[in-house]
């Protein structure tokens, strides 16, 4: 069985300069469920989160060169590896296509609830029945955006939490409202 054994920083980023398994297996069992709570915090998706650790992992790995002590600790530099890491994932296409996803699903709940008469006001008594059986944090949600007409961004503005929040609170009411009309 192989023991490992704690190291100093000033050597454990040696080890990584070196390119030293050991010292990557040492950094990753101290550092990794940390990065973790980080990305799940700002991803909210724990498959997404466990995708983006090893994406952050393997860039510390690959740039230990860069990381420059008299700049700030370890820790300091792999968190805005973490950070910046998260932040191209809501640049790519594969974000952006789970957005394009939830719209889809609001735009589909929409459709099956809200006829097409223009005369007829998202206030009825069935969409409001709906959407009483969902929990008070998605039903703000889906209320602001189908009966106030809000887009998600407004929703993120007025309610001050981040867009992602938004769309998953709102990906999430449209499970639970999937659930209710087929009951």
């Amino acid at each position: 069985m192989l023991y490992l054994i704690k190291m100093e920083t000033n050597e454990l980023v040696i080890g990584l300069q070196n390119k030293s398994e050991e010292a990557f297996s040492i950094l990753y069992d101290d550092y990794g469920a940390a990065l973790f709570g980080v990305i799940f915090k700002i991803v909210r998706n724990k498959t997404v989160a466990e995708e983006l650790l090893q994406d952050v992992f393997v860039k510390i790995w690959k740039h230990i060169d860069m990381y420059d002590a008299t700049k700030g600790t370890l820790f300091t530099w792999m968190l805005n590896i973490t950070r910046n890491t998260c932040k191209d994932y809501f640049r790519t296409k594969d974000y952006h296509y789970q957005t394009l996803i939830v719209q889809e699903e609001l735009d589909e709940i929409s459709s099956k609830y809200v006829p097409q008469s223009s005369s007829y006001q998202a206030e009825s008594w069935e969409m409001q029945e709906l959407t009483q059986k969902l929990q008070p944090k998605y039903k703000e949600i889906i209320d602001l955006v189908y009966i106030d007409g809000y887009s998600q961004e407004q929703v993120a503005e007025k309610l001050n939490i981040p867009l992602g929040t938004v769309k998953t609170r709102s990906r999430d009411a449209l499970k639970q409202l999937r659930d209710i009309y087929t009951l």
